[in-house]
């Protein structure tokens, strides 16, 4: 039986992972990643984030802004421990049952386009969209993902924590006490790593994105 609502694909698939010196560790740290957004966005889940292979996932997701949050948590969260992976968010409609216990054995239009997005290397973008039906959209959000990715290539370990703090709802004061540092010199660290601009972009993005819900009638 054909499915016609319109889910918000999210595939990764890790970089370089095949030259990594700790893969034990690389695989603990990928696969802890994937069970807590499945965990953390069960709500929000169409088709449960899936690995398919050592290094990829995939899963459908009833909306695109929390498809986006979604990559951008595990992308910071695997950041953390010096791994990267990137990331598309894609526009699939299913002509088949959907199954909601893996990602596995689905099919429709979106898929492959997604999938292609995925496995073409040529990007140093770790943010990709597809939208076939949208493509201008799709190359406004492609444009933004990669200066997203620039920017996060660019923090100190210092910036990368002081960043997701904010991201996280606290304030210059409050990380300040926590790093028991001045708030000027927090206000340093967010200007350096471009806090503002960063902010900016994402916004742009959810914005785009929830409107992308809205018209498609995800959540």
């Amino acid at each position: 039986m054909a499915n016609d609502h319109a889910y918000a694909a999210l595939m990764g698939d890790l970089v370089r992972s095949e030259s990594s010196e700790a893969i034990e560790a690389l695989h603990d740290h990928f696969n802890n990643a994937v069970d807590r957004q499945n965990d953390e966005r069960r709500p929000a889940l169409a088709s449960p984030l899936t690995i398919t292979l050592g290094d990829e996932f995939q899963g459908l997701m009833i909306s695109f802004l929390d498809a986006v949050c979604a990559a951008r948590t595990m992308r910071l969260e695997l950041l953390g421990h010096g791994i990267e992976c990137r990331f598309v968010i894609g526009a699939v409609s299913l002509r088949t049952p959907l199954n909601d216990q893996r990602a596995w054995n689905m099919m429709g239009p979106g898929l492959g386009a997604a999938r292609a997005k995925l496995n073409d290397k040529r990007s140093s973008s770790l943010y990709r969209f597809s939208f076939p039906t949208d493509p201008l959209l799709e190359r406004l959000l492609d444009a933004i993902g990669a200066s997203l990715t620039a920017i996060e290539r660019r923090w100190t370990e210092t910036q990368r924590s002081d960043v997701l703090a904010a991201l996280e709802g606290l304030s210059a004061t409050d990380i300040a006490a926590q790093r028991n540092v001045s708030v000027h010199t927090v206000y340093k660290v967010q200007r350096s790593g471009e806090l503002d601009l960063y902010m900016t972009q994402w916004h742009a993005v959810r914005e785009a994105l929830a409107a992308m819900d809205r018209k498609s009638g995800g959540a």
